[in-house]
């Protein structure tokens, strides 16, 4: 399974193209306000390397305890689903669907008569 994983576009779905944060996306040297030109380069360098460095970091420290704390979360999530909310789900059609019934024998029984004998009085009267 984890042999399928494609290691270089990591986000197929684009689930966190809001987080694409690029140097260019956070410093920005307008006309006219330049800095030396080796300062810049050295500050892109910079940037990079530790925006890398520290995400790497992180996630060497804590990526795989978070990675399993949502794998948790989410098979508790599914266990509840199957387990308890579809079945809910499915005895409550069952029981609205023989109340249903129920309403609907009532209406016609009990409404049907009087709405159609108030339509015959009504139809009665022409211009």
């Amino acid at each position: 399974m984890a042999d399928a994983l494609d290691l270089v576009n990591r986000d197929p779905n684009n689930i966190n193209d809001h987080l694409s944060c690029q140097f260019e996306d956070v410093l920005a040297e307008p006309e006219g306000t330049h800095s030396i030109d080796c300062v810049w380069k050295l500050s892109y360098t910079c940037f990079n390397l530790w925006k890398g460095l520290c995400y790497k970091i992180s996630t060497l420290l804590c990526g795989i305890c978070i990675a399993a704390q949502w794998g948790c979360q989410f098979a508790e999530v599914s266990f509840y689903h199957v387990w308890y909310f579809t079945p809910c789900f499915k005895m409550m059609d069952l029981n609205c669907g023989c109340l249903k019934k129920i309403w609907q024998q009532c209406i016609g029984c009990c409404m049907e008569p009087v709405c159609m004998a108030c339509g015959m009085l009504f139809h009665q009267f022409k211009k």
